[in-house]
């Protein structure tokens, strides 16, 4: 796919030393502004997955939510988001991941996915792959299944593809 989507590069803005030094930030706002490259970026990810059965797509938070819900339109599929703790209003399922230095919680509403239903799982970056694989947790917990992962940017030198093994994973930019 990233010979395909190489010209998205150009749409993607390095922010060094963001959110903490050392860290080079992969923003995607410019690729968003853009029509035809955030055009391309949904119909890339959809063409993808296009065999597949999706009744859900997953949105995990934040950025992963605009690209997710055209994605869900798309498809004819209902929309969740996936989010950090403490931010959705019902009963949640959560999941803890780790990080650099620690841990954190994503959390999914009790009833966004039903036992047998297929979910599509996007995110706009894949770095260390904690939070896909936590939310890729969340959707068995549910009794659901993972039709497959999808983003926009993989940071292949982080090895994050590793942790979702055993599952379909597409990524339109990788940087390695």
């Amino acid at each position: 796919m990233e010979s395909e989507a190489g010209w998205l590069k150009e749409r993607i803005r390095d922010i060094p030393d963001f959110p903490k030094p050392g860290v080079v930030f992969k923003d995607i706002t410019p690729l968003l502004a853009d029509t035809e490259a955030f055009r391309f970026t949904i119909d890339a990810l959809c063409e993808h997955f296009a065999g597949h059965r999706v009744d859900k797509v997953l949105g995990i938070e934040a950025r992963g939510f605009i690209i997710a819900a055209p994605v869900a339109y798309r498809f004819g599929a209902g929309f969740v988001p996936v989010r950090k703790a403490g931010k959705l209003p019902w009963t949640v399922e959560k999941q803890e991941y780790l990080l650099e230095y620690g841990s954190d919680l994503l959390e999914i509403h009790r009833d966004a996915v039903a036992p047998g239903e297929r979910a599509l799982i996007i995110d706009d970056v894949m770095a260390t792959g904690g939070t896909a694989e936590a939310t890729v947790r969340l959707v068995e917990k549910l009794g659901g299944e993972v039709a497959g992962f999808g983003c926009v940017i993989e940071l292949g030198f982080l090895g994050g593809r590793a942790k979702l093994a055993g599952h379909e994973v597409v990524s339109l930019i990788e940087y390695e």
